[in-house]
């Protein structure tokens, strides 16, 4: 069920018969047809739709099922919509990223820590991010929010590749990240003093990108 660009932030789903959509609650700006939404924090596929979104303080994204017959457009704040397909592979995402995606995808949450060990966990507190981030798997579509755009890097072996953390998305494939600090680096790039961070990606993978450090 592919999601469809309306415009640069806005997508639009056909909804059919015996398939669904998950998306962040209060992200429907339209619709046409029989559709029905449902607010879906705690259960879910395989009782992991709590789990999805979890933060540091135990927050969950809230998250509607949407069903039925016809056509929804998607949309939340203003932000720039990019669709990501799925092809028997897995998405990591940060959870408040995302803004709908398919139901027939297989969802869980990762624990940072188990990517970088140590590193990850001080990823989570330096950055605001969290210390878990969703998983997405199977095939399907998944529509991701972010400001300015998003431009996708391929990562590839020996030749990782170094993202502001709160510019970061998310990212695919066989890829490990870990966070390095690099003194002055903001400095020389004019956007902040003293100790700065670069979470570096390395495997083989594509890493999605926001033109912008603003969070959402």
């Amino acid at each position: 069920m592919p999601f469809q660009a309306v415009n640069q932030k806005m997508v639009q789903a056909q909804i059919v018969p015996g398939q669904r959509v998950f998306s962040q609650r209060g992200a429907m700006l339209a619709y046409t047809g029989e559709i029905s939404f449902t607010p879906n924090v705690m259960g879910g596929q395989g009782g992991v739709m709590s789990m999805i979104g979890r933060r540091v303080a135990n927050e969950d994204t809230p998250l509607m099922t949407v069903e039925g017959q016809g056509t929804v457009m998607f949309g939340h704040g203003g932000h720039h919509v990019h669709v990501i397909e799925l092809g028997n592979d897995t998405l990591y995402v940060e959870a408040d990223r995302l803004l709908a995606f398919d139901g027939s995808l297989q969802q869980s949450t990762m624990f940072m820590g188990s990517q970088g060990g140590v590193m990850g966990m001080v990823r989570g507190q330096v950055t605001g991010q969290g210390l878990f981030t969703t998983q997405l798997s199977g095939k399907g579509s998944v529509a991701v929010m972010a400001h300015g755009g998003v431009v996708e890097l391929p990562i590839q072996p020996n030749q990782p590749v170094h993202v502001d953390p709160q510019a970061y998305v998310a990212h695919r494939g066989d890829v490990r990240n870990k966070l390095s600090s690099a003194l002055g680096w903001r400095d020389m790039i004019g956007r902040g003093s003293g100790e700065a961070f670069q979470l570096e990606l390395s495997g083989h993978g594509v890493v999605y990108v926001q033109a912008s450090e603003e969070k959402l």
